[in-house]
């Protein structure tokens, strides 16, 4: 049966595998992997032998609608990337659209993300959220800071190490330095941490100690004037 898997790969913790995404690694006829590199450590540590071909950013487009005509054909297909579910900010997306245009099934299994656990425990509500992923890095970026500003929901981002000082710094200037946030660091690992406060206080933190390890930002949400003035009746 034509099928294609998305399944979760962990973010840090190789123990996070769930016993269904290593069974159907082991029954897929492909495993499309966005760096094989990185995939072979996980595939051996399993004992998985399935084989990989690439499956990144940079090939997707031009390699999407091959796959999609060998899954119809009956191939089974499971996709991973480095780390955590496909399409959250990693490839994954093109071709499951292209799959469910195709009418084949298309399964994404539960497992590990980094922006779940980072926003559960921030401390910040998570009853309702917005998931930005990572700022665009030129065009467009005061726009959509400015417009993450007024967003009155938590909002989650991601971010690289090297500029996550600025991007804090840059929050600062369109929500205030009061504005609350917290940052996970290293989350499944060794050395994970959560650093909570102001926005002042955490980008005054990791300009004191600048971090390493992938990061998430929960930054939240900005207080209607409506119920400011609500709360002072």
């Amino acid at each position: 049966m034509a099928q294609l898997y998305l399944i979760p790969t962990p973010i840090g913790n190789l123990e996070d595998m769930t016993h269904r995404a290593i069974r159907l690694l082991n029954e897929a006829e492909l495993i499309l992997a966005e760096d094989t590199r990185t995939s072979k450590k996980l595939l051996q540590h399993y004992q998985i032998s399935t084989p990989m071909q690439s499956y990144h950013m940079h090939n997707e487009h031009h390699t999407t609608q091959g796959l999609v005509k060998r899954i119809a054909a009956g191939e089974v297909m499971a996709l991973i990337t480095d780390a955590g579910t496909p399409g959250i900010s990693d490839p994954g997306f093109f071709l499951a659209r292209a799959c469910i245009q195709e009418g084949i099934t298309v399964t994404c299994l539960p497992g590990a993300t980094a922006f779940v656990p980072a926003l559960v425990q921030s401390g910040l509500p998570n009853d309702r959220f917005v998931f930005e992923g990572f700022l665009p890095p030129k065009k467009g970026r005061q726009t959509r800071l400015a417009q993450i500003a007024q967003e009155t929901r938590s909002t989650i981002l991601y971010e690289s190490p090297y500029k996550l000082v600025k991007t804090l710094n840059q929050l600062i200037e369109v929500c205030g330095a009061d504005r609350l946030c917290a940052v996970a660091r290293e989350l499944t690992k060794l050395f994970e941490e959560t650093q909570r406060g102001t926005l002042q206080e955490v980008a005054d933190h990791y300009t004191n100690h600048p971090p390493k390890g992938e990061l998430v930002i929960v930054l939240g949400g900005a207080i209607q004037e409506t119920r400011k003035n609500h709360n002072h009746e």
